[in-house]
């Protein structure tokens, strides 16, 4: 009896800390684990896509990118100032800009996210960088008027902080085409637990589970990029209580 019960008891251990691992109770009875077969949990991530991703240190992408952040808090600054004295503003880029913020201000939710893809995407023409692929900032994107999908998403990134999305709501997705055989870039908004794709290519913006030509690589937010792992986290709770 007693090695029975010292049994049942190490189960039910190994058990709980595989919830305390991959989410609490809570969690569980919320729905941010998924059940596609019998004892197995699937969670998803909070990154878009719900596929988990590690940060990198090293790379092409995270040099361009840390590169880029410099540039882009650099454009923020001036784009406040211009935001509070429009008159004395010396940057017509900017205030093409701030024309795109303003109206985004005007709407609430997805109304606002909406109206700053539509903007943007009728404010750049398409242009490829060629070989050279530079990620410019977004008053260097709004002075040439043109730019290719990374130029895009980085200028929504900026219109929608300023039009006062928390950053933490906000990601850059590198992804595949599978349909096109290429890479390409979005901007991603966080909007009632659900991501929102704001596309270049695309005047409708569609949730990141519905974006299924697009098999995510990166992730970058603030100064961290991130890599896709292929598969969520799984965890076995028949396995578990094997043991």
């Amino acid at each position: 009896m007693e090695t029975a019960a010292r049994s049942r008891a190490w189960r039910a251990i190994l058990v709980l800390c595989g919830v305390i691992l991959f989410g609490s109770a809570a969690e569980l009875r919320a729905g941010t684990l998924l059940s596609p077969g019998a004892g197995l949990l699937v969670r998803k991530s909070a990154e878009p896509f719900g596929v988990f991703a590690f940060a990198i240190s090293a790379g092409g992408l995270q040099q361009k990118w840390l590169a880029l952040t410099h540039k882009l808090d650099d454009d923020m600054v001036q784009l406040a100032l211009c935001d509070g004295d429009r008159d004395n503003c010396a940057s017509p880029a900017a205030l093409k800009l701030l024309a795109i913020v303003d109206q985004a201000r005007s709407r609430d939710g997805r109304a606002r996210l909406g109206e700053t893809n539509r903007a943007v995407n009728l404010a750049i023409r398409a242009a490829n960088d060629g070989t050279d692929d530079i990620w410019s900032s977004p008053l260097a994107t709004f002075a040439r008027g043109a730019g290719d999908c990374e130029d895009y998403a980085i200028a929504k990134l900026a219109a929608l902080r300023l039009a006062g999305v928390a950053a933490e709501d906000l990601r850059i997705v590198v992804v595949r085409d599978v349909r096109a055989g290429e890479e390409h870039a979005v901007a991603a908004a966080k909007l009632d637990g659900h991501w929102l794709m704001l596309d270049n290519r695309r005047m409708a913006m569609v949730e990141d589970e519905a974006a299924q030509t697009y098999q995510p690589l990166f992730v970058l937010y603030q100064s961290a990029v991130m890599k896709y792992v292929d598969e969520p986290v799984r965890m076995s709770m028949a396995t578990a209580e094997a043991h």
